[in-house]
């Protein structure tokens, strides 16, 4: 139960850390655009560089949360192959439990 709980909060602080770099890449383009929209000649080049520089700090982040993320890709996976039996039943309840919720709001 505690490596499940580990599991879990790992996949939380990924996410999170995931969500809150990609915020910071739309926030950082979206003033480099309205920075851009009068710019002609060399201040459009280093514009240009700017957003390079940016896109790779995006490309870097993507790898690194990809790797962060690894781990619990494979422990799932572990846990799956694993434990057939109890993923297809905990699918089928969660899949009841759906459908239950779903029917009643007719």
């Amino acid at each position: 139960m505690a490596r499940k709980t580990t599991v879990q909060g790992d996949a939380e602080q990924i996410k999170d850390q995931a969500f809150s770099e990609l915020q910071a890449l739309i926030e950082e383009s979206e003033k480099l655009l309205n920075d851009s929209a009068a710019l002609v000649g060399e201040e459009a080049e280093t514009l240009r560089a700017q957003v390079g520089v940016k896109l790779k700090q995006a490309r870097d982040a993507v790898t690194g949360v990809r790797s962060k993320a690894q781990p619990v890709v494979d422990a799932t996976q572990d846990y799956i192959g694993g434990h057939p039996w109890q993923t297809v039943a905990i699918s089928a309840g969660f899949g009841l439990v759906v459908g239950l919720l779903l029917g009643r709001r007719s």
